[in-house]
């Protein structure tokens, strides 16, 4: 009895599905990783899992039933506490519209399955005192993007290589080159001041300025030094006049007190 009644849903749930499918939500996901569907089948409900118009599996009774067991016996799963399908080891094959059925609801999902993005690898084309040219390439064709801080400086579709200038003065900012698919983005940090080197073109030109900027400021304070010392010694090192010197002491003597001799 449960048997029929449960070929009777499948069938109903096919007629459904003939019926035409709105999707409700777009999905992506990459060869050899997983994805779960948001449409949710409790434990205490019955529901189904169907691929374009062929059910695959089943829930009733708290359990799962995987209908299609080729394809789907060791790659469908579905979480009990959830009521979440989840489908692991994906392929391009599995790209395609997934519904999820729960009594009268139904959820459609459109599943796009793409390769893993390319891992970038940055290279130095050209370096200036001023300038470096970099170059960021993969090893097939992917949207690459360069990004310096948090704007992006450079991007190209569908490309296996992209360049990015990086000026002296700008040396500081953090540079990284992004390669991806709708998917997901793989990234790879440059430290421009070793890659560039940077470091090293500046010492020359600008260590002289320094040490020239230094050696006038040394200059300058020497001389105001040396003037204050002269003037102190001109002026405040100079003895009085001898005459002025005598008057001095004469004066002090004349007005010294004069006191009478007591008989």
């Amino acid at each position: 009895m449960e048997t029929q009644i449960t070929f009777i849903c499948l069938f109903l749930v096919t007629l459904g599905l003939s019926a035409g499918q709105e999707v409700k939500e777009n999905l992506t996901g990459t060869v050899g990783g997983t994805v779960t569907l948001p449409g949710a089948v409790t434990e205490t409900e019955t529901g189904f899992l169907s691929y374009g118009r062929a059910i695959i599996a089943s829930v009733s009774n708290g359990g799962l039933k995987i209908i299609v067991k080729n394809i789907y016996q060791n790659k469908l799963q579905w979480n009990r506490s959830s009521g979440l399908f989840k489908i692991t080891n994906l392929q391009r094959s599995d790209s395609g519209i997934y519904t999820v059925q729960r009594g009268k609801i139904s959820s459609s999902y459109n599943l796009q399955i793409y390769d893993p993005a390319p891992t970038p690898a940055v290279t130095v084309v050209d370096v200036t005192s001023d300038l470096c040219l970099l170059t960021c390439s993969v090893d097939k064709p992917a949207t690459l993007l360069w990004i310096r801080d948090q704007e992006i400086q450079n991007q190209n579709r569908s490309a296996p290589s992209l360049t990015v200038t990086v000026r002296k003065e700008d040396r500081a900012s953090s540079y990284r080159c992004a390669a991806a698919n709708p998917a997901e983005n793989k990234t790879v940090d440059v430290d421009v001041t070793i890659l560039c080197g940077f470091n090293e073109t500046e010492t020359l030109n600008d260590r002289r300025s320094y040490w020239i900027a230094g050696g006038v400021c040394i200059g300058f304070f020497v001389l105001i030094a040396f003037g204050v010392w002269m003037i102190k010694k001109k002026f405040l090192g100079q003895k009085p006049p001898a005459s002025q010197t005598q008057g001095s002491r004469f004066c002090k003597r004349r007005g010294s007190p004069v006191y009478a001799n007591s008989f």
